[in-house]
């Protein structure tokens, strides 16, 4: 069964750190590249990071530019998504996906294979 799952999604203060896994099973994730996505309910599901198969490209929405940062460790089959100086706003459902591409792309549609997501909520 190919699937992708998510964790490390958590309560955290605002100005807090998290680090979001997303682990492959069933296929190589080496050969695809990964984006991460999140969604609030009723809301449209908006692109956050990319990287691409070989990680030697990453792409970073402008609200994360800065706090965000997307990498790989093939040798695990694991995608990492590490946030920092976490806002109210970043609040949603992340969830990772995986294409059969090259390079990264921030079209979700584009992509093959997604997680179940995992909740990040910040909030004091």
């Amino acid at each position: 069964q190919l699937q992708l799952v998510e964790s490390g999604g958590a309560l955290v203060q605002p100005g807090g750190s998290l680090k979001l896994s997303c682990t492959a099973s069933g296929f190589a994730l080496h050969y695809h590249a990964v984006g991460w996505f999140r969604q609030a309910p009723g809301k449209e599901r908006d692109f956050v990071a990319a990287i691409s198969r070989d990680g030697g490209s990453l792409k970073y929405a402008d609200s994360v530019k800065g706090r965000f940062t997307i990498s790989r460790d093939d040798a695990k089959n694991t995608v990492y998504l590490q946030l920092n100086s976490l806002k109210p706003e970043d609040t949603d459902v992340y969830y990772c996906a995986a294409g059969d591409l090259l390079y990264y792309t921030t079209i979700d549609r584009d992509y093959d294979y997604w997680g179940q997501g995992t909740q990040v909520t910040v909030s004091s």
